[in-house]
């Protein structure tokens, strides 16, 4: 099993969910988050005076799939998340040992 984490533009959740449902995916975590990369950040203007704002406004998407659905979660995660222009977000993998359903104790896949 895997965690899938994802950083997308908050208007994009929709269409990313959407894609996701369309290939079976039926549960993920979100969370609003800050943060930056290589834009650094954004130049606004306040009465007159520059300021830099430098973390912008981002969703974080926590998917837990089996190792033969990833390339299509992440697939999809990047053609729906896609805008192309800079700011678009990053998808990461990592590995999960195990996982269990609180309710019914099912463990590993099963708990998926």
């Amino acid at each position: 099993m895997k965690k899938i984490e994802a950083i997308i533009k908050p208007s994009k959740l929709d269409e990313v969910k959407a894609a996701l449902s369309e290939i079976g995916v039926n549960g993920m975590t979100v969370l609003e988050v800050r943060g930056f990369g290589r834009t650094g950040g954004k130049q606004e203007i306040y009465r007159g005076s520059a300021y830099v704002v430098d973390f912008v406004p981002k969703l974080k998407l926590e998917i837990i799939a089996k190792n033969d659905q990833v390339h299509q979660i992440l697939e999809t995660i990047r053609i729906a998340a896609n805008t192309n222009h800079i700011g678009d977000g990053k998808i990461w993998v990592g590995p999960i040992d195990e996982v269990v359903r609180i309710r019914t104790g099912e463990k590993g896949e099963d708990a998926i």
